[in-house]
């Protein structure tokens, strides 16, 4: 019974120990992770940027005859104020 005891306190021991040294790893991990999902959102919101953009200058070659119109349509309401 002694012996099954002390086995089981030294795999205990051993868990635990393998439980602290994972949770060091961890926290030393953490920031390092937290910059990189942080560069990752940087850039889905550069891309997502350079997408509208690209749509937004298709849209206005695409009508530019109405956005023409429009423009003018604009600027003589403020000029007649």
């Amino acid at each position: 019974m002694v012996a099954l005891v002390e086995y089981l306190h030294e795999v205990l021991g051993d868990a635990w120990r393998l439980m602290h040294d994972a949770y060091g790893r961890a926290t030393v991990a953490a920031p390092v992770l937290s910059k990189e999902e942080r560069a990752q959102g940087t850039t889905e919101y550069a891309i997502l940027v350079g997408v509208l953009v690209v749509i937004a200058i298709i849209a206005i070659i695409a009508f530019r005859d109405k956005v023409s119109e429009l423009w003018t349509a604009i600027s003589d309401g403020i000029n007649g104020l």
